[in-house]
């Protein structure tokens, strides 16, 4: 499950709103909402995003937060490191390796680590 998936599907529990009244209601089908909260599907597109904020009645912060969690939720990453370090490019190949095997904890200090790198 993605961050955008988990979000959306705590504003449907939290309306409660089913997948297929949500689906029916935003013209999909229930089986890609479904796909999309359960990280199958990439992120939304832009059209479908702003439905989506249109039918939880979603504005300001809350939109915000929506918009940012879709654009970090692509489940199918890519990261190019031409051009970068060595060092990068072991950083971004062991991290697709290994990072099935990280654990919660382990993955909440990496984050901070990227987070403590915004701060600067």
């Amino acid at each position: 499950m993605t961050p955008f998936g988990m979000h959306l599907r705590a504003l449907r529990a939290a309306r409660g709103v089913t997948q297929k009244e949500m689906a029916q209601a935003l013209r999909v089908s229930s089986a890609y909402l479904s796909a999309l909260e359960h990280g199958k599907r990439g992120k939304p597109t832009w059209a479908l995003l702003q439905s989506i904020l249109n039918y939880f009645n979603l504005i300001w912060d809350d939109a915000d937060a929506l918009v940012k969690l879709a654009d970090i939720s692509d489940p199918r990453v890519v990261i190019d490191t031409a051009g970068l370090s060595p060092k990068a490019t072991l950083l971004a190949n062991r991290l697709s390796g290994d990072i099935a095997k990280l654990t919660e904890p382990e993955l909440e200090a990496l984050i901070a680590v990227l987070d403590a790198r915004k701060g600067r």
